[in-house]
């Protein structure tokens, strides 16, 4: 009898060190899935974790047959959370990050100085509107990690986790990021005060229309005028059918030509704001109806394991709500 006791105490405790070392499995995978519903990307997780694609993949895999769930959806570009991966996600997304607060990345427990945080947007946004912002939290011991650029492919590089935060000009559609508004920027017809004189001023064009600035050359960030066009669109009514006499991509460069007297232009007011209340720029026109643009402050879904994404998440998003 008291052999079998024995026995019966050993399978007892070797059944529990199966059970603790499945658990220690499970949270390693629930991990990785984390890490790719972040990301959009294995090749990214693999590398956000340390790891290599294969091994990423393998453990997806695994965890997909333990739930009998599929979780991702394979895409030429990176994967698409399935609809279940959601679910999981948002169950285990607190408890995850607030375990890794506690041990650190890698779970040695050691002090470590959080990760540089990168945030990406337009350059010239970034410039007058995001810096300064942030100067702050420089003092307090945050890195920033700054890359400009346009939308579409900023927006590629956080799936795939090259960025924490992005300033996008439009909503990204999908549930592989979480957007929120960050503000409006208001467009504006502008020029220096000798070109305004010369057409008669804002009056001039409220009652005879756009046609006044024939002859007036047109300073742009692009050949193809997409800020000119829009305003002409949703203001006139009417098509742009100008030819620019000067384009620069750098919307800083436009104000500055336009200030110094090379022809009119749109822009954001944010962006002219110090030339206008100075009298280096005059607007143009007053529309009741301005052109707006929302810009949205886009990350992966959940909280980020460094804490300084936060700080600057909230900065910004505590700055719109001023503003």
């Amino acid at each position: 009898m008291r052999h079998r006791e024995t026995n019966d105490l050993e399978e007892s405790r070797e059944e529990r060190a199966q059970v603790g070392a499945a658990a220690a499995l499970d949270l390693n995978l629930l991990r990785t899935f984390l890490a790719v519903y972040r990301t959009g990307s294995f090749t990214a997780a693999a590398r956000l974790l340390g790891l290599s694609q294969p091994t990423v993949t393998t453990q997806i895999r695994a965890l997909e047959r333990q739930l009998d769930r599929e979780l991702f959806e394979r895409q030429a570009r990176g994967v698409s959370p399935a609809p279940y991966a959601d679910e999981l996600a948002a169950r285990i997304v607190q408890p995850l990050d607030s375990l890794a607060a506690v041990t650190g990345r890698g779970g040695s427990g050691e002090d470590r100085a959080p990760e540089p945080v990168h945030l990406a947007g337009p350059h010239e946004y970034l410039t007058r509107s995001v810096l300064p912002v942030l100067a702050p939290l420089v003092e307090r011991g945050v890195r920033l990690r700054i890359t400009p650029g346009l939308t579409e492919p900023l927006l590629d590089d956080l799936r795939a986790g090259r960025h924490d935060l992005v300033i996008a000009t439009y909503r990204p559609r999908g549930r592989a990021l979480a957007s929120v508004p960050l503000g409006d920027e208001e467009f504006v017809l502008v020029a220096a005060p000798g070109w305004a004189g010369r057409i008669g001023g804002p009056a001039r064009i409220a009652a005879a229309g756009p046609a006044v600035l024939h002859g007036v050359p047109l300073v742009a960030y692009a050949e193809d005028l997409p800020i000119v066009r829009r305003y002409w669109r949703h203001v006139f009514g009417r098509r742009l059918v100008w030819q620019p006499a000067v384009t620069m991509p750098d919307l800083n460069a436009v104000t500055a030509a336009v200030a110094g007297g090379a022809g009119f232009s749109v822009l954001p007011r944010y962006l002219c704001a110090d030339e206008l209340a100075s009298g280096a720029l005059v607007l143009l026109h007053e529309p009741d109806d301005p052109p707006i643009n929302t810009a949205f402050l886009v990350q992966r879904p959940g909280a980020s394991a460094n804490p300084h994404v936060a700080l600057v998440r909230d900065l910004l998003l505590e700055q719109a709500r001023i503003l």
